[in-house]
């Protein structure tokens, strides 16, 4: 007969499976808590920003709503002071009053656009009425019919002007004269 050999069972490798199957799931657990971490950091953060969202929505909102209380407060000491020369009669009354609203729309950042006699005409800021024929250079502001004005660099209502054309020569054509021909 012949002897089976048999080799004996190590005894370690049965207790290692159950310690490598432990760390296993300990290392899945670990995992799984760390991704509920993640997923919960990221949850606030989106909670965050949508937070962030509506308050900046909520701000442009009254932003543009209120964007002319400064202004309108300005103003209102200006309406004041008309009412008042009305009931009074009173000139002077009205030219301080012009100079109040005045300085109401200088702390508002609207200026004039009252172009000089002979100054360049500018398009963006200036719109030609009527062309006239003038002994001033072509393409200048002859007169000013309404001042304009601008908030910052923006236009908010251009000057309207008349503008020198050029002279227009008369041909000379026929020596007959318009009074010869009655």
């Amino acid at each position: 007969m012949q002897e089976e050999t048999v080799q004996p069972q190590n005894p370690a490798q049965p207790e290692a499976a159950p310690a490598a199957n432990r760390s296993l799931e300990e290392l899945l657990a670990e995992t799984q808590a760390k991704l509920e971490q993640q997923r919960e950091q990221m949850l606030r953060a989106l909670a965050d920003t949508e937070n962030v969202r509506k308050r900046l929505q909520s701000e442009a909102a009254n932003a543009q709503k209120y964007a002319l209380e400064r202004f309108a407060g300005e103003l209102l000491p200006v309406v004041d002071s008309l009412e008042a020369a009305l009931k009074s009669g009173d000139v002077s009354g009205i030219e301080v009053t012009l100079r109040q609203l005045r300085g109401a729309l200088d702390k508002a950042a609207i200026r004039e656009i009252n172009p000089a006699p002979g100054e360049r005409f500018d398009p963006h800021r200036q719109q030609a009425m009527a062309a006239v024929e003038a002994e001033s250079e072509p393409n200048t502001v002859v007169a000013v019919m309404q001042k304009g004005y601008t908030l910052h660099d923006r236009v908010l209502r251009p000057a309207l002007v008349t503008v020198a054309k050029p002279a227009v020569e008369k041909p000379a054509g026929n020596p007959i004269s318009d009074t010869q021909l009655d």
